[in-house]
């Protein structure tokens, strides 16, 4: 048993051993040939070069892959770089992006040591491409700087990935209804030129949901924030057939910091300034005025500046409609003062023209005073009783003095006529000044009248007669002395009794013309103007605000 065990064990391990040499030299073999490969790959690139040469002998690329057979498919994807900027006035995009086309083309399948052809842009006119147009680009421009900005990669199975980098600039159809509480759908719209569905159709590479990147690093724009896009595709009939479409809509809303700060804010401010001039008094006609007239030239440039950054649309915009609301506030502020001007004239004009209640007052004929030589010289005791008795007046209340005054003294010795009322008119002789003397009876001191000082009227006593003799018997020189020491004496007196004249005519009494003191204050207009027109308003802006800042304003993408 022992011996049988043994012979078995000895047989069992040449095979072992010749089972290891085997493998050994397999595993050889194949470093060898790999090695050799990679070397030959290294060493000898013009194996491509045959491939390459093989590929074109006999390709024509001006046929499409599957020529008279299947439809070709192109696959897209698109990746943007950069977004913006968004023009208003031109209603247009700009954008950066990477376009990628990945299609099949049997004619370029290869068998060989690598499984990717990466190419240059040398490549890419010497095989069919596809006839790719954006159908709402304004301007399209690829890149061409060191080196035109094209990828090129045929892959062992035929299929092929183009990639350029172009700048676009395509049309943004803008409604702006809502300017600038807006939003707008902007599209991007690609497909082929010459081939219709039934040759060529377009897909999208990863999906709808994943073939349009945007990073966010790629979408910082200073008037808009790029809050999404969608994809989708469309079928277009010309007379030339029907065309396959493909659609990118990226959708902006606009940010309206700027507005607020450039037209809302001002317009507001500068309604809430026409509105202080309510509480001004209404006698301030210059002030009231500036503020009517700088308020509304203030809104009228606002106006113009806010419509620099906007197309010429025939309609109205939210901000045409808010600035012509603050106009019209403005505007009817300017009014309303005229109203109140307006008023407050007619109400004046009206109190004038009612006649005056007067008690009735004592009547005198006054007459015109003579010459102060001429009264002297009528007066024959001029030095004596007469400055005697105008030092009494001086000390006693004008204006209760009633007595009767000497009169000149007649021819044949009569007694002197009593005089009612007396009033002496001379010019000083130091100042110049016109200077007026009255008496009247007592009750004259609460119905004192002072005229004016260059047709001052006095009750006098008739005159002499020229045939009554001189009785003093003084000479002309005495008696112009006389009058100049009598000038001297009374005219300060005078003075002081025209003064107080003057002062009694600013002071009017119950039967002058009407006063207009009553009418001056704050007019009932201003008061109701004070409460509505600021009441207003805000309830134009709570309507205003609530109603655009509530409303989806998103335009709906069309197509």
């Amino acid at each position: 048993m022992v011996s049988a065990k043994k012979e078995m064990v000895t047989a069992m391990c040449p095979t072992y051993i010749w089972t290891l040499f085997y493998f050994f030299c397999l595993t050889t073999c194949v470093k060898k040939i790999s090695g050799q490969t990679k070397k030959d790959e290294r060493i000898y690139p013009e194996n491509f070069t045959r491939i390459l040469d093989r590929l074109l002998d006999g390709y024509d690329n001006r046929l499409r892959p599957g020529f008279g057979g299947p439809v070709t498919e192109v696959k897209t994807d698109i990746y943007v770089t950069s977004f913006g900027p968004v023009s208003d006035v031109e209603m247009e995009y700009t954008m950066d992006v990477f376009f990628r086309q990945t299609w099949v083309d049997r004619r370029l399948m290869y068998e060989g040591p690598i499984e990717i052809l990466r190419l240059n842009n040398l490549m890419v006119t010497k095989v069919w491409t596809p006839d790719t147009f954006f159908r709402n680009g304004k301007k399209s421009v690829a890149h061409n700087m060191t080196a035109p900005n094209k990828l090129f990669r045929i892959m062992k199975n035929g299929t092929i990935l183009y990639t350029m980098r172009l700048t676009i600039s395509a049309e943004c159809p803008m409604k702006l209804v809502d300017f600038p509480m807006d939003g707008h759908a902007c599209p991007l719209k690609f497909g082929s030129y010459a081939y219709p569905k039934t040759e060529m159709i377009y897909t999208w590479t990863k999906g709808p949901q994943h073939s349009v990147e945007v990073p966010p690093e790629s979408s910082s724009l200073v008037q808009y924030d790029l809050i999404g896009h969608t994809v989708s595709s469309e079928t277009i009939k010309s007379i030339t057939g029907e065309y396959v479409v493909m659609t990118v809509h990226f959708h902006l809303k606009r940010k309206m910091g700027y507005f607020m700060i450039q037209t809302y804010i001002p317009c507001i401010m500068t309604v809430i300034l026409s509105q202080v001039s309510f509480w001004i008094n209404k006698e301030s006609v210059p002030a009231r005025t500036v503020f009517g007239i700088t308020t509304v030239l203030t809104m009228t440039t606002l106006s113009i500046s806010a419509r620099h950054s906007l197309p010429k649309v025939s309609y109205a915009t939210a901000m045409d409609w808010f600035i012509a609301v603050c106009f019209a506030f403005v505007f009817s502020a300017l009014i309303e003062f005229a109203a109140v001007n307006y008023f407050t004239n007619a109400q004046i004009e009206r109190a004038k023209k009612k006649p005056a209640k007067c008690p009735p007052g004592p009547q005198t004929t006054p007459v015109k005073v003579k010459d102060t030589e001429e009264v002297l010289q009528q007066n024959p005791d001029t030095n004596g009783n007469l400055r005697k008795r105008m030092n009494y007046m001086s000390q006693q209340d004008i204006h209760s003095c009633q007595r009767a005054q000497p009169g000149p003294i007649s021819a044949g010795g009569g007694t002197r006529q009593p005089l009612s009322s007396v009033q002496y008119s001379s010019t000083a002789g130091v100042n110049g000044s016109s200077s007026n003397l009255s008496r009247s009876s007592p009750k004259s001191d609460s119905h004192l009248s002072a005229a004016s000082s260059s047709t001052q009227l006095v009750k006098t006593a008739p005159q002499a007669p020229p045939s009554a003799p001189d009785v003093t018997g003084e000479t002309p020189s005495m008696q112009n002395v006389g009058s100049s020491s009598l000038q001297y004496l009374l005219g300060p007196k005078l003075e002081r009794i025209q003064m107080m004249g003057n002062k009694m005519e600013s002071k009017q009494s119950p039967c002058s013309q009407p006063t207009t003191a009553g009418m001056g204050g704050t007019s009932k207009i201003d008061k109701y103007a004070r409460i509505l027109f600021p009441v207003s308003f805000g309830a134009f802006n709570m309507v205003y605000w609530v109603v655009y800042l509530s409303k989806d304003t998103m335009v709906a993408k069309r197509g």
